[in-house]
């Protein structure tokens, strides 16, 4: 159990990577942050993503919500992840997706009206 231990805390700074009182309470803190740091990693690239779609779709003279808005009419389903990766090396295949957004949502109003 202690050389687990030891090994698990190999890098740790001071007795911490050594003394095995200080390197289970250091090593169970790190799983506290590990396990916090996978969701604010989530987090921040959603909000990564959200960003780079918002500065593709400005190009085309649309707001990020009104896009995500007229995405979720026009019944095409790319989530932010793809879109923001085509936004970035895509830019014709971005251009070509907007198009069909605001074709779809166009025509789904146009329907309910």
């Amino acid at each position: 159990k202690h050389k687990s231990v030891i090994r698990q805390s190999k890098g740790f700074r001071g007795r911490a990577n050594r003394c095995f009182r200080i390197a289970i309470r250091r090593l169970e803190k790190s799983w506290q942050y590990a396990y916090r740091d996978r969701k604010v990693k989530r987090r921040e690239f959603r909000k990564l993503w959200i960003l780079r779609l918002n500065a593709g779709v400005r190009q085309y003279g649309i707001s990020y919500s009104r896009f995500i808005q007229m995405q979720g009419k026009s019944g095409v389903v790319l989530d932010r992840k793809i879109l923001s990766g085509l936004a970035m090396y895509e830019p014709f295949s971005f251009k070509a997706v907007v198009d069909v957004v605001q074709k779809m949502s166009a025509t789904s109003i146009a329907g309910k009206a």
